[in-house]
């Protein structure tokens, strides 16, 4: 069988399917903010309290998502039924009623708790324990992410600023449903045998016990086993902390690059929406060869350990505020001079915020789905994947709420605030990476 640049072909199928919906999601997220404020006249504090809830909720449910998958749904079966609410949500979103932002956004969180674990976790079924390809396996599905992220803000983004709101709505919708079929139409040939129900099902009242007291840390597992999910809820402690500044890219960046950043490209204004475009391409040139990098480096035992990329993730993501320091001094210095306009900063400042701040992602983000897949109990795998995405939860949510703080300090204090939480948290994370290497020793030896 041909392989998908040395990978599974099923790789390519998840690629597409995670591709698609990522353009719904991040389409969606563009415009979120700003039509709240434009279109639904909300206060910033009101409109990034309301994206704070819906992209913590989003990031949330796949605990939820995770965990049905593996006792009740099969992982190949949530992706469809997941992907399906999604698109309806969407649908709801581009109805032209205030009334429906509520209902589309609930209808899309429930569905990317369906759908967002179990793509990442068909990925890690591809490969036999101890293949050494699965690092750059997720890198590689981590740039379909990215592909998706890329072209969503601007068509949704064009659509949604310059045509009518609810167009880019519409549009995140189509794209989901291109990603069902995608996946419907190959998972049979590409994908036999894997993410199939579990044989062996309980009632579901059962496992909804067990599923409680897995999180409560209650469930039945060897010394080992304890060692190794001990080690991963720590490393997801870490990663909130990076969350929490990069997802300012869809609140706080969102509404400073829509009132401060200079949008002119010779006579044509573009839509602020489209810097949001930045980070995917950003993934999308680098990613390719972060992906060589850790597979030259894992040939010769020199590959950093994951929890050390992650740490280096974190520094990444906080240098790059140093920029936006910058900016937010000279937005600060025009708003005291009176002046009647101030969106007179150069983009060159926020992209390269971003491209900083993806560095930071690519050694934090795809290799620590690649870190659950290894180091979680096999039985659990789906579970903590979906818990994986609870640092997500947390940091969007917290980062949300910190956003609201934009219009109450001066720009250049608030970005501080992202700078130093990002830089403390990964001296930190440094200290604990000797910790992280003994619990998990025995992957490691195996």
């Amino acid at each position: 069988m041909k392989t998908f640049f040395g990978h599974p072909r099923g790789l390519s199928v998840l690629f597409a399917a995670e591709m698609w919906e990522r353009f719904s999601y991040y389409g969606m997220r563009a415009l979120l903010v700003l039509y709240m404020v434009h279109v639904l006249k909300y206060e910033d504090v009101q409109a990034t309290h309301v994206y704070a809830l819906y992209t913590g909720l989003v990031w949330a449910t796949p605990l939820l998502g995770g965990w049905l998958a593996d006792r009740v749904f099969g992982t190949r079966r949530a992706l469809l039924i997941g992907g399906a609410i999604i698109a309806t949500g969407h649908f709801v979103l581009a109805i032209p009623s205030p009334a429906s932002l509520y209902p589309g956004l609930a209808l899309v969180v429930i569905g990317t708790g369906l759908f967002k674990p179990n793509a990442s976790t068909m990925v890690g079924q591809l490969y036999a324990p101890g293949d050494r390809r699965r690092d750059a396996g997720y890198t590689i599905f981590y740039m379909g992410i990215n592909i998706g992220s890329l072209f969503a803000p601007i068509v949704c983004g064009y659509l949604g600023q310059k045509v009518n709101w609810h167009y880019g709505f519409a549009a995140a919708g189509v794209g989901m449903v291109l990603g069902l079929l995608s996946y419907v139409g190959l998972r049979d040939r590409y994908l036999p045998g894997i993410g199939l129900p579990p044989a062996d099902r309980r009632p579901v009242w059962q496992e909804f016990v067990i599923f409680v007291r897995m999180f409560l840390g209650k469930t039945e597992a060897t010394p080992d086993e304890r060692k190794r999910m001990i080690a991963i809820w720590i490393v997801f402690l870490f990663a909130a902390a990076f969350w929490v500044s990069y997802e300012q890219a869809g609140s706080s960046l969102n509404l400073f690059a829509d009132r401060y950043i200079d949008l002119h490209v010779g006579h044509t204004e573009i839509a602020s929406s489209w810097f949001q475009a930045a980070q995917p391409l950003y993934v999308i040139l680098l990613a390719p060869l972060f992906a060589a990098l850790w597979q030259f480096l894992g040939k010769r035992n020199l590959e950093p350990s994951t929890p050390l990329k992650m740490a280096m993730g974190l520094l990444l993501v906080g240098v790059g505020y140093a920029f936006m320091i910058t900016a937010g001094h000279q937005t600060d210095a025009c708003l005291a001079s009176d002046a009647t306009d101030c969106a007179k900063v150069s983009p060159f400042l926020l992209l390269a915020t971003y491209g900083i701040g993806e560095l930071g992602e690519l050694c934090l983000s795809p290799v620590g789905l690649s870190y659950v897949s290894k180091v979680a109990p096999t039985r659990f795998v789906a579970f903590f994947m979906g818990v994986s995405f609870l640092p997500i939860a947390v940091g969007s949510y917290t980062g949300g709420l910190l956003a609201g703080l934009e219009a109450s300090m001066p720009h250049a204090r608030f970005f501080t605030i992202f700078f130093a939480v990002s830089v403390a948290a990964g001296i930190l994370m440094l200290f604990c990476v000797p910790l992280l290497k003994r619990l998990t020793a025995s992957v490691r030896d195996s």
